[in-house]
C-alpha cells in the first residue's frame, strides 16, 4: 500500500527504513533519499514505523 503519494513510498519501504533504525517518518524518508512534501502521510507513516520498531523489540527480547 502506498503511504506517501508525493514520494511514492510504500509500507514495505517504510518498514525497511524502520528496521534500519529510522525512528520517525522524516528520518525514514531521508533514509529513502527524499523528504516529506505535503505532510498528509506523516501520521500514518509514524504508526507503521512504531509498529515495525515494536515488533523488532519483541524479537530482540525473545532472542536474549
Amino acid at each position: 500500500m502506498i503511504v506517501c503519494i508525493c514520494n511514492a513510498i510504500d509500507e514495505d519501504e517504510l518498514r525497511t527504513a524502520a528496521r534500519a533504525g529510522a525512528p520517525c517518518p522524516r528520518s525514514a524518508y531521508a533514509h529513502l533519499g527524499c523528504e516529506a512534501q505535503c505532510g498528509t502521510c506523516l501520521c500514518f507513516a509514524q504508526e507503521i514505523i512504531e509498529k515495525e520498531r515494536a515488533a523488532l523489540l519483541r524479537v530482540d527480547s525473545q532472542a536474549a
